[in-house]
């Protein structure tokens, strides 16, 4: 009886060469023209990226030179009135930060405490705070009518490295003049109270209860003169800035995303043609093998 063939076709040559096998990811990548193509897109990343940082730098020093011309405004018009920028107990608005004014008054020196873990130019130490109760803010006693009597300012004399420091300061008697530069009360997030002279935060809001009222709601650092001399030990402190207040000009930093976005883009091109080498092509086809270029285009 005749064996019969059977009944299951086998794989033929020509059918192999008609469905080749699909080629892995990294079979496409590994092709010198897909190399040459990843460092193409890398070196354009590269270049996007350094334009992105670039731009960044930018939005910073815009952000940088704004606030110089601003300060520089500032001390250009001279110091005014506490009592024509700020009232007593009135909220201290933000951009009053580094304000320059001036205020007549007398010192409570049997107030003064001392503020500890404060830096000055890499040092720790002691920031010298002394009440100050106001006579004239420049509005002849306007400010205060409606309140209880005379308002208490804050007034940071100075830094000092050890609390026997704060002792070398003679504060003046009577009436007397300041002019400093105003910053907002600190929040009561730590400890606020008084203990052995010192508080940990000129929390005004607590301090009240140490001083009485009225009280502003920000404090003067003094810029010399008198109350705050340089001597003995006490080193008078820098213009207060805003936390922050240097932040990036929005455009630039628009412009950095941008170009980091467009450097993202190159390597994902890159991923998309090795893709498409390996599905043969964008717009279907059979799989292409070695010698078959880009899209199923022939090589060179």
């Amino acid at each position: 009886m005749p064996v019969s063939a059977s009944s299951t076709p086998s794989r033929t040559a020509s059918d192999a060469d008609a469905h080749p096998e699909r080629r892995t990811f990294f079979q496409v990548a590994r092709q010198p023209r897909m190399i040459g193509l990843l460092l193409v897109f890398v070196l354009a990343a590269l270049v996007c990226g350094r334009l992105g940082a670039w731009q960044l730098d930018r939005a910073y020093e815009r952000a940088e030179l704004a606030a110089q011309q601003q300060a520089a405004e500032a001390v250009a018009a001279g110091p005014s009135w506490l009592g024509d920028v700020l009232a007593p107990q009135e909220s201290f608005p933000g951009e009053l930060v580094g304000r320059e004014v001036r205020v007549a008054g007398e010192f409570e020196d049997s107030g003064s405490l001392l503020v500890p873990g404060r830096v000055l130019e890499g040092h720790t130490g002691y920031l010298v705070l002394t009440p100050f109760r106001v006579t004239d803010d420049g509005t002849g006693g306007s400010s205060w009518a409606g309140l209880s009597g005379a308002p208490v300012l804050a007034v940071v004399q100075g830094w000092v490295a050890t609390p026997a420091d704060a002792e070398a300061l003679t504060l003046p008697e009577g009436e007397v003049t300041l002019t400093g530069w105003l910053q907002v009360g600190e929040s009561t997030s730590g400890s606020a109270a008084v203990v052995d002279g010192q508080t940990e935060q000129i929390a005004l809001s607590a301090l009240v209860n140490e001083w009485g009222g009225p009280i502003y709601t920000g404090y003067l650092v003094a810029n010399g003169g008198p109350g705050s001399p340089e001597s003995g030990g006490v080193a008078a402190l820098p213009r207060p800035t805003i936390d922050g207040g240097s932040g990036a000009n929005l455009q630039n930093v628009f412009y950095a995303l941008q170009w980091w976005v467009f450097g993202g883009f190159a390597v994902l091109l890159w991923i998309r043609l090795v893709r498409d080498e390996m599905a043969g092509g964008r717009r279907g086809g059979e799989p292409t093998d070695a010698d078959t270029g880009i899209a199923g285009l022939p090589s060179a």
